[in-house]
C-alpha cells in the first residue's frame, strides 16, 4: 500500500506531480475550499505519513498536531519560518528543504530588482507606453551601478551568488551576518546598521527567524539614506513594512525592490502607490528549470525516507 501523502501545494512541474501520484496516495489540500479544509483533513489525518508544503505555507504546530502518524515534512523551498520545527524535533519528524538548486535564479531576481530600481525600468516602460517619448517629455537621469557599494545582509549561497553578479557590474560588495565567512575576500561589516551606513544598496538575503523579524527597521533604513535602495528577496517579515513605507514616502529612503512581503499575497496599498518601488510576487525561484529541480528534490527526499535511506537534504 503506497504511503499517504498530504500535498498543501502542487509543484509547477507536471513531471514531479506525476511521480508523486505514481508513488503515493495523494491527498490534495489545495483543491479543497478553505472553509471545508479542517473537516476534510480531520477525516484523512490518521493515514497521513508525509506532507509536501512550501516555504511560504509551512506547516504550523496546530496542523502538525492533527497528524498523529506524520513522519516527514518535505518543504518545496528553503524557508522554514512557517514550519513548527520544535514540534517536529520533539516528535522525531524529519524535515527537508530544497537548497542549492534555486540559488542562481533567486540571485538573478535580486539583480533584476536592483537594475529595475536604479535604471527606472518600470517607469520608463510606462513612459513609452503612455506616449511620453512621442511628446518629448523630460526624462530624469538614472543612476549607474558602477562604483557603488552594495551591502548584503545574509551571506549564504544566495548572498554569495549575488556578490559574484554585482562584481561583474563593477559594484563594491560588503556583507554582514553574525557568523563571519572565513574563506571569502568580501569584507564583513561590524553590524547590520554599519552595513547600511556603508552601502548605496542593501540587499536582504538572511533567513526568516524570530531573531530577524523586523530587523530592518527605521534606524537601518535611515542609515541607508535618501539615495539608498533596499532590495528584499528573503522574507517579508525581516522588514518593518510600516517603517519602510514611511521612509519611502518622506524621502528618507530612495527606492526599494521587493519580491517578498510580510503578509503575502496581501501587499500594502501604500507600497503599491509609491513610484519609487518595484514589486514582484515572490517569484525568485519561479523558472521552469528551477521549479522542476526543487520538486525533484522533494520526490528524492520522500523516496529516501520511505526506503530507509539517508535524506538528500535534511534540516538539522
Amino acid at each position: 500500500m503506497p504511503p499517504d501523502l498530504l500535498i498543501l501545494a502542487p509543484s509547477p512541474s507536471a513531471a514531479v506531480n506525476a511521480q508523486l501520484e505514481q508513488q503515493y496516495t495523494c491527498h490534495h489540500a489545495w483543491q479543497v475550499p478553505a472553509d471545508e479544509r479542517h473537516a476534510w483533513l480531520a477525516e484523512r489525518a490518521p493515514s497521513i505519513r508525509a506532507v509536501v508544503t512550501t516555504g511560504a505555507l509551512g506547516l504550523n504546530a496546530a496542523d502538525m498536531g492533527l497528524l498523529p502518524n506524520l513522519e516527514i515534512v518535505a518543504v518545496n523551498g528553503v524557508g522554514l519560518d512557517g514550519v513548527a520545527l520544535d514540534v517536529a524535533r520533539e516528535r522525531g519528524i524529519a524535515v527537508t528543504t530544497t537548497p542549492n538548486v534555486l540559488t542562481d535564479d533567486v540571485a538573478d531576481v535580486a539583480l533584476a530588482l536592483l537594475l529595475a530600481s536604479a535604471r527606472h525600468i518600470v517607469a520608463l516602460d510606462r513612459y513609452v507606453r503612455d506616449g511620453g517619448w512621442e511628446r518629448r517629455e523630460a526624462i530624469a537621469p538614472a543612476s549607474s551601478l558602477r562604483g557603488k557599494t552594495a551591502g548584503i545582509f545574509g551571506f549564504g549561497q544566495i548572498g554569495q551568488a549575488i556578490a559574484l553578479r554585482l562584481a561583474a557590474f563593477g559594484v563594491h560588495v560588503r556583507y554582514f551576518q553574525p557568523r563571519a565567512i572565513v574563506d571569502t575576500p568580501v569584507p564583513r561589516a561590524e553590524s547590520l546598521l554599519a552595513l547600511a551606513q556603508e552601502s548605496d544598496y542593501l540587499i536582504v538575503c538572511a533567513p526568516g527567524t524570530p531573531a530577524t523579524r523586523k530587523i530592518v527597521d527605521r534606524s537601518v533604513l535611515d542609515a541607508l539614506g535618501p539615495q539608498g535602495t533596499l532590495i528584499n528577496i528573503a522574507r517579508g517579515a525581516l522588514i518593518d513594512e510600516d517603517a519602510l513605507i514611511a521612509a519611502l514616502q518622506d524621502g528618507h529612503l530612495g527606492a526599494a525592490g521587493l519580491d517578498v512581503f510580510a503578509d503575502e499575497p496581501r501587499v500594502p496599498a501604500a507600497l503599491c502607490a509609491l513610484p519609487n518601488v518595484v514589486l514582484t510576487p515572490h517569484v525568485g525561484s519561479l523558472t521552469v528549470e528551477t521549479r522542476h529541480a526543487m520538486g525533484q528534490l522533494v520526490v528524492d527526499n520522500l523516496h529516501a525516507h520511505f526506503a530507509g535511506l539517508p535524506l538528500p537534504t535534511p534540516v538539522s
